[in-house]
């Protein structure tokens, strides 16, 4: 796993993973590289123990303004077609990459939030913002349809149909407030006190059960496409996979005596 990327920020402490875009002149837009370097990264960090939860953090107060208009805009409208869906496919990778990381990641919204910015923190399992951030899927504002990487399925599962389809045909900004009531924020924090709530959030999920987090997100992730009788059956399975590790017996041990669980992830 890239520990010292070249097209964003990386820092590794206690299990958590803390990232961010890093041109915060420009309001931290995604280029060609940064894409693909993030990609492989979350790709990597399914077969990585030494990470149990990744924040995606704001950079220079915004988190993203979407792809760079003069380092990817500009390009793309001298692509051929074959060109332009190798650069859509690579796009979509990279949320398929995020869902499929094994790990919850947690997306510290502050300021601009907009494009595949705004995507990356709809793929993202969990999100904090302050009162500042606007979020918008604008892609209908640049001439293109809303259905990117993923809009279309994804954010109608997070905030309603209705909601996601106003977003998605007029391109306007979220605001935070809208966000929180309709579920696509968790919280709320003050642009001083953001970082320190998303690492409490991490902490807590990196306490464990890791091998539990790892199947809760799987379950989350692949249900979407289930019955109601095919997902019982896959948590059954699920669950009695985790009802074979030592954190599960770490947890009756705890309980019997009346202590926490300190869980190690195996």
């Amino acid at each position: 796993m890239n520990t010292d990327p070249k097209h964003f920020l990386c820092k590794i402490d206690d299990g958590i993973a803390t990232v961010s875009l890093d041109r915060p002149e420009r309001k931290n837009p995604l280029t060609f590289e940064s894409y693909a370097e993030l990609r492989d990264w979350f790709r990597d960090l399914h077969y990585s123990d030494d990470v149990k939860a990744i924040i995606f953090a704001s950079n220079g107060g915004n988190f993203s303004s979407g792809g760079d208009v003069h380092d990817i805009i500009g390009p793309l409208t001298k692509m051929t077609m074959k060109e332009l869906l190798a650069f859509t496919r690579m796009t979509g990778d990279l949320v398929k990459a995020i869902v499929n990381c094994g790990k919850p990641v947690i997306a510290a919204i502050d300021g601009i939030c907009v494009g595949a910015g705004a995507i990356i923190a709809m793929a993202s399992d969990l999100r904090i913002a302050t009162p500042d951030a606007k979020t918008a899927f604008l892609f209908t504002r640049v001439g293109l349809a809303g259905c990117d990487m993923g809009a279309c399925a994804i954010l109608p599962r997070i905030i309603g149909q209705g909601r996601a389809a106003e977003l998605l045909y007029t391109g306007r900004s979220m605001s935070a407030e809208e966000g929180h009531a309709w579920g696509f924020h968790n919280q709320l924090a003050t642009p001083d006190d953001l970082k320190e709530a998303a690492k409490t959030m991490a902490n807590r999920i990196a306490a464990g059960p890791n091998f539990g987090h790892m199947m809760t997100k799987t379950m989350l992730t692949q249900e979407w496409s289930m019955s109601i009788e095919q997902a019982i059956e896959a948590e059954a399975q699920a669950q009695a996979i985790c009802m074979q590790t030592a954190d599960f017996e770490r947890a009756y041990t705890a309980f019997v005596a009346k202590e926490k669980p300190i869980f190690e992830g195996d």
